[in-house]
C-alpha cells in the first residue's frame, strides 16, 4: 500500500483541526498528517499538536506558501490537501482523493462536491476559464481546496501567494500534460465567507487566470482589470486570551534550547563557515553583521534548515520541562537572534506558545539572502539598557503583550546576548555559559545540559 502524506494549512482553526487530523489519520496508509499553520492567534497549534500531527509554520502568509511547504516537509510521494475548517467531510474523502493516484490513473486529483454556496466559483473562475482558456477541460469546482498529487508533479508548480493557489494548480497541471482525475467527495459544510473576504478571493483568482493565459491581447485584459472587487484584507477577529497567565518563561535557543549555534552548523553543512567566521570577526555592528550572515544563506529552501534544525540535539528533558512549566500556569517561549522560521520550527515541535527572532525572508520558499529585525529589539525610550539592539526589548515587549510584570519572567540563556535578560528579570538563570559574565549575574547557575536541573527552580 501506498504511504501517504496529509497536508492541512491552517489559521485560527481551532475549532476543527482536532476533527481533520482525525479524519485523516482513520485512512490506514496516512503515515503523516502535517499541519502548516499561517502563524494563528488562537490554540490551533497546539490543537493540531495534540491531535497528533505534525506541526510547521509557514513563512509566508497565505494559502499558497503554506501548501508549498506541506509539500516540501512531506515524506512520501502521495499527497493530500485538506482544508482546515470542514467539519463534514466523508469518513473515507482521503481514499476517495488518493485511489486514482494509487491505483496508476492519475497524477492529480480535484475534488468536487455539493455545498451551500459558491460564489466565486460560478461568478468569476468559470466564466474567465471559458474566455481566457477555449478548450480547457469542464470540471465542477475548479476552486476546491481539497486535492491530491504526486510529490513529483507537484514541485514543478507554482503555489500561487494567495486565494489563485487552487486554480493555479490546476493548470499548471493541466498545461504539464498531468492526467487530472476529478472525484466526488460529498457533501461539505464550512463557514459562509464574509463580503469582504469573498471580494478578496475574486480578485485573486482573477489575477492568476488573467496572469497564466497565454498570449492573451492587452485589449482583452482591460475588462478583467476593470472588475470591481473591494480590496480591503480581512482582519484577523481572533485574539488569544490570554489573562490567565502570571508567568512568563523565555528560553534563549542556541546552546540552550540546542546543544549547538544553528548558524554554525548550517554553514558547516552548506560550505560558508569560512565566510561566516569572516563576517563574524570582522563586524561588531549587530544590525551589519545580522545582514551579512543573511546573505549567506540565499537559496537555501526551508525544508533545508528544518533538516538542518532536527539534526541538532536538544538538551534532555526538554518535553518534561516545558509540560511541568505549563501545568505551573506559564506561558513559554523562545527569545533569539537566530531566525523565526527556526525558532518556529522548535516552538510547534516542542509545544512553546511563542517566538520572537529576526525574519529570514522568502520567496518561493527559498531564502532571498535578506532578513528583517523587528523593531521588538530595538532600544526605545521604555528601554531598561543603552543598547541599540537587545533581546531585553524583545522580553518587554512580550510581557506588555500578555500583561506580565518584568518580575513575573523567567529567562534562561548561556551567552552574551542574554546577559540584559537574565540580569533584569525576576529570575535569570545562567545555563551551561558560554560567557562568563553571564554566571555572575544569574541568580541560579546551571552547567550540567540537563533541564531537569531547573525544575526545582522555575516549578516551585
Amino acid at each position: 500500500m501506498n504511504a501517504i502524506s496529509v497536508v492541512i494549512p491552517a489559521l485560527n482553526e481551532q475549532e476543527t483541526i482536532e476533527q481533520v487530523i482525525a479524519l485523516a489519520k482513520h485512512h490506514p496508509a496516512v503515515e503523516e498528517v502535517i499541519v502548516v499553520d499561517d502563524k494563528s492567534m488562537d490554540a490551533t497549534v497546539r490543537s493540531a499538536r495534540e491531535a497528533g500531527a505534525r506541526v510547521i509554520t509557514s513563512t509566508r502568509l497565505g494559502k499558497g506558501p503554506s501548501m508549498k511547504e506541506g509539500m516540501l516537509a512531506a515524506s512520501h510521494e502521495v499527497i493530500a490537501f485538506l482544508d482546515a475548517d470542514i467539519c463534514t467531510y466523508a469518513s473515507d474523502t482521503i481514499q476517495r482523493l488518493t485511489d486514482p493516484i494509487v491505483k496508476g490513473d492519475a497524477d492529480f486529483v480535484k475534488s468536487y462536491f455539493t455545498r451551500q454556496a459558491g460564489r466565486v466559483t460560478e461568478l468569476v473562475a468559470k466564466p474567465l476559464l471559458h474566455i481566457l482558456y477555449p478548450g480547457f477541460p469542464h470540471f465542477e469546482q475548479p476552486l476546491s481546496g481539497m486535492v491530491a498529487g504526486k510529490r513529483s508533479i507537484l514541485s514543478q508548480c507554482t503555489f500561487e501567494d494567495g486565494y489563485g493557489v487552487d486554480i493555479g494548480l490546476l493548470i499548471d497541471m493541466h498545461n504539464m500534460g498531468a492526467r487530472i482525475a476529478e472525484v466526488n467527495i460529498g457533501h461539505i459544510e464550512n463557514r459562509l465567507q464574509p463580503l469582504e473576504k469573498l471580494s478578496r478571493m475574486s480578485l485573486e483568482v482573477a489575477r492568476t487566470l488573467i496572469n497564466k493565459a497565454p498570449q492573451t491581447p492587452a485589449r482583452n485584459l482591460e475588462t478583467f482589470e476593470n472588475i470591481k472587487v473591494i480590496r480591503e484584507q480581512m482582519e484577523f477577529a481572533l485574539r488569544e486570551d490570554v489573562k490567565q497567565f502570571k508567568k512568563v518563561a523565555v528560553f534563549d535557543m542556541d546552546n540552550t534550547i540546542l546543544r549547538k549555534s544553528f548558524i554554525h552548523t548550517v554553514s558547516k553543512k552548506f560550505g560558508f563557515n569560512k565566510e561566516l567566521i569572516d563576517i563574524v570577526t570582522r563586524y561588531d555592528n549587530p544590525f551589519t553583521r545580522t545582514k551579512h550572515i543573511a546573505k549567506l544563506m540565499r537559496g537555501l529552501r526551508v525544508n533545508e534548515l528544518w533538516e538542518v534544525v532536527d539534526s541538532i540535539p536538544v538538551t534532555d528533558n526538554l518535553t518534561s520541562l516545558v509540560s511541568a512549566l505549563k501545568s505551573k500556569g506559564y506561558i513559554t517561549g523562545i527569545i533569539s537572534d537566530s531566525y523565526d522560521c527556526v525558532t518556529n520550527h522548535i516552538k510547534n515541535k516542542f509545544g512553546f506558545d511563542f517566538t520572537l527572532a529576526n525574519e529570514l525572508e522568502f520567496s518561493d520558499s527559498k531564502a532571498t539572502g535578506e532578513v528583517k529585525i523587528p523593531s521588538f529589539f530595538l532600544n526605545h525610550d521604555q528601554s531598561i539598557c543603552k543598547h541599540m539592539y537587545c533581546k531585553l526589548n524583545a522580553l518587554l515587549h512580550i510581557l506588555q503583550n500578555y500583561g506580565v510584570s518584568l518580575k513575573n519572567s523567567i529567562v534562561i540563556g548561556d551567552g552574551e546576548n542574554d546577559i540584559c535578560s537574565v540580569r533584569h528579570s525576576g529570575i535569570g538563570i545562567s545555563f551551561c555559559a558560554t560567557h562568563p559574565m553571564l554566571d555572575a549575574l544569574a541568580d541560579y547557575t546551571i552547567k550540567e545540559p540537563d533541564f531537569r536541573l531547573l525544575e526545582p527552580i522555575l516549578c516551585n
